[in-house]
């Protein structure tokens, strides 16, 4: 575990990490208090899937037309693209039979794509889908996460199933380079964690002398009702891992809402780093978003095309 040191210094474009897998992330150190209390200060974020394409799919449907429009050779167009690009744009270009030699080609997807945005008709947007792991943010941050539902998914890490051996509690920037604020943040998650496992070790022992507070009869459905009592003892602030899938529509909606330069911090944090990952992979489909810093040093993002 590593010692709470100064934020990170590098320029934001430099955070992300593993370009060359083609799943980029960035990462989140892991600290923790004198008492061994775990706790993070940042959000973490890992690219887990992006969409596989087999352009070659097309190929019995553009052979089923009049020779003379040459469908076929739009298999032959040698340029490649980002694997959601090519996607969206193959889906973009089938409502318009858009498959002759005179069509928009591969090299051309940032014109394209910029027509896309200048019209607003971002609905092709949709087919591309990316699966995030987000870690190192508060269940504060998850209530607000979640109300993004058009086209995003989620599954978050259960309170009720999960012991409290992997509690772990995160810290808002605002208290890490205050010393008071830090000192309180750090007693005040030690005492969580530890009401916590007192509250679980005491409704076991009382169950075992018989208690009927449970009333838990099988071994993980006592487990599950001791864990969820407890849990009502901890803060906001614990960590709310959750892996979210969303297409890219629905993820440029939410970075331009949360990495807002009016967003809640701890959340612009998260969509701004979930941009970052997202442009290094699909720099055509993002790369319209400015980098702005904020007047508390943190950053965000601004473009000339919302609501695409």
């Amino acid at each position: 575990m590593q010692e709470p040191s100064e934020n990170i210094k590098k320029e934001p474009t430099e955070w992300v990490e593993s370009r060359e897998t083609g799943y980029p992330s960035i990462s989140s150190p892991v600290f923790t208090t004198p008492q061994g209390t775990y706790y993070l200060q940042a959000p973490g974020v890992a690219l887990l899937s992006k969409p596989a394409v087999n352009i070659a799919g097309l190929g019995a449907f553009l052979e089923g037309f009049d020779g003379k429009l040459q469908f076929p050779q739009y298999l032959n167009d040698t340029t490649p693209l980002p694997s959601g690009t090519q996607l969206c744009k193959v889906a973009g270009q089938l409502c318009y039979a858009s498959f002759t030699p005179k069509r928009t080609k591969n090299e051309n997807a940032q014109r394209y794509f910029q027509n896309i945005k200048d019209s607003g008709h971002g609905s092709v947007l949709e087919h591309a889908n990316y699966s995030l792991l987000f870690y190192g943010i508060s269940r504060s941050v998850t209530h607000e996460l979640v109300r993004h539902r058009a086209g995003m998914a989620y599954s978050q890490l259960s309170q009720r199933y999960v012991s409290g051996t992997v509690l772990r509690f995160v810290e808002r920037p605002e208290y890490q380079d205050d010393l008071e604020l830090h000192t309180l943040f750090e007693r005040r998650i030690d005492t969580a964690a530890h009401d916590y496992e007192t509250i679980a070790e005491g409704l076991v022992a009382r169950q075992k002398l018989g208690s009927t507070i449970l009333s838990g009869e099988v071994r993980t459905d006592l487990r599950k009702k001791v864990q969820q009592t407890a849990r009502s003892v901890l803060p906001n602030e614990t960590e709310a891992p959750i892996v979210v899938t969303g297409n890219a529509r629905a993820l440029r909606h939410f970075i331009e809402m949360r990495a807002n330069p009016h967003a809640e911090t701890e959340i612009r944090a998260l969509a701004f780093r979930t941009y970052l990952c997202l442009v290094a992979i699909e720099p055509i489909l993002f790369e319209d978003y400015r980098i702005v810093r904020v007047s508390d040093g943190t950053y965000a993002v601004e473009t000339d095309y919302p609501k695409v």
